[in-house]
C-alpha cells in the first residue's frame, strides 16, 4: 500500500474516531454544561479551527450575500438545530443510541430529498432501502414503549422523537444544500464549513445572554470532550472527510455513517457502563442495511464515483 493510500486510511480512522465518539462526548460534557452551553462552546471553538485553516490554506470567505443567506439557513439546520437537539437529548438517553438514530442520517436525506428535489428518482433500490431503514428506525423507536413513555413524560420518548428531528433536520439541511449551493457557487468544502460554523456560532451568541450565566461546571473530562467536539469534530474532521471523498468518491466515503454507530455504541458500553435493550442493535443493523441497500451496495451495482462538481459539499456536524 502506497504513502499515499496509507494516509487516506488514516483519515478515515480518524474521522470514524473522532464522529463515533461524539455521542461520548456529549454525554460528558452536559455532565457540567447546559445543552447551549454546550453548543455555543463547540460551535466558537470549531469556527475558530475552521477559519485558522482557510487563513493558513490563504482561503477567503466569499463575497457573495446570496450565498451567505443560503448558507445561514444551512447553519440552522445543520448546526444549531440538531445539535440543541441531540444535546438534549443526550441527559436522557444513553450516548450509544444517539449514535444509532444519526446513523439514520442518510436515509432521512434521502426520503427529503426525493420529495423535494425533482431531480431525484425513487428507484426500486432507493424504495426498498428506505422501507427496510424506515422498520429499523421502528425498532430501535421501541413503539410498544413509546406511548406509556410519552404518557409519563418521565422515559426516553421524547429524547428518542428529539434524535430522529435531529437527524430530519440534517436531511433538511443536505437538501438545502443541493438545491441551492452544491454546483452553483465556486467554493470548496473547507470555506463552506467555515462560513455555515461561523454563522451558526453567531446565532448562538445572539441569544446566549438567555442562558449563559446558568451555572458551569468544568473538569478534565468535560474540557477535553469540549475540545474534541468543537476542534476536531466540528472542525478538523471536515478537511478528513473531504480528503477521502476526493480520493475514494462519495459512495465508499459514506461507510464512515455505517462504522461511528459502533465506536459510539462500544464507547457508551466500556466507557460509560451503558447498557442497551435488545431491540437497539437489531434496529441499528437494520439500518445500516437498508442505508447500503438505497446505495446500492447490497442488491445492486455500487454507486459510480460521484462527479466533483456534484459531490456534496458538507456532511453533519457530529
Amino acid at each position: 500500500m502506497s504513502r499515499s493510500s496509507l494516509g487516506v486510511l488514516a483519515a478515515y480512522v480518524a474521522l470514524s474516531l473522532t464522529w463515533g465518539s461524539s455521542f461520548f462526548s456529549i454525554k460528558i460534557a452536559v455532565g457540567g454544561l447546559s445543552p447551549q452551553q454546550l453548543v455555543l462552546g463547540r460551535l466558537l471553538l470549531g469556527a475558530l479551527t475552521l477559519n485558522l485553516i482557510l487563513l493558513v490554506t490563504r482561503r477567503r470567505w466569499p463575497r457573495d450575500l446570496t450565498l451567505i443567506r443560503h448558507l445561514a439557513v444551512v447553519g440552522f439546520l445543520l448546526c444549531v438545530l440538531p445539535l440543541l437537539l441531540f444535546a438534549w437529548a443526550a441527559q436522557h438517553i444513553p450516548s450509544g443510541l444517539s449514535s444509532i438514530y444519526n446513523a439514520t442520517t442518510p436515509l432521512m436525506t434521502m426520503a427529503i430529498g426525493v420529495a423535494v428535489l425533482p431531480a431525484e428518482k425513487m428507484g426500486p433500490l432507493r424504495s426498498a432501502g428506505i422501507l427496510v431503514g424506515a422498520l429499523g428506525i421502528l425498532i430501535v423507536l421501541a413503539p410498544w414503549q413509546l406511548l406509556q413513555q410519552l404518557n409519563e413524560l418521565s422515559g426516553t420518548g421524547l429524547a428518542q422523537l428529539a434524535c430522529l428531528v435531529g437527524t430530519a433536520s440534517y436531511g433538511l439541511a443536505f437538501t438545502y444544500l443541493r438545491r441551492f449551493v452544491t454546483g452553483k457557487y465556486d467554493c470548496d468544502a473547507a470555506t463552506v464549513a467555515a462560513v455555515q460554523v461561523t454563522l451558526s456560532a453567531a446565532m448562538m451568541l445572539v441569544v446566549s445572554p438567555f442562558f449563559i450565566t446558568t451555572p458551569m461546571r468544568f473538569d478534565t473530562g468535560i474540557v477535553l470532550s469540549l475540545l474534541v467536539l468543537g476542534i476536531l469534530a466540528s472542525g478538523i474532521a471536515y478537511i478528513w472527510n473531504t480528503h477521502i471523498v476526493n480520493r475514494w468518491g462519495a459512495t465508499p466515503a459514506s461507510t464512515v455513517t455505517y462504522v461511528s454507530p459502533l465506536v459510539g455504541v462500544a464507547l457508551g458500553i466500556v466507557a460509560l457502563d451503558e447498557r442497551l435493550s435488545w431491540n437497539q442493535p437489531v434496529g441499528a443493523v437494520i439500518v445500516i442495511v437498508g442505508i447500503m441497500v438505497s446505495q446500492g451496495l447490497i442488491g445492486g451495482t455500487t454507486a459510480k464515483k460521484t462527479p466533483a462538481k456534484n459531490r456534496p459539499l458538507d456532511r453533519s456536524i457530529r
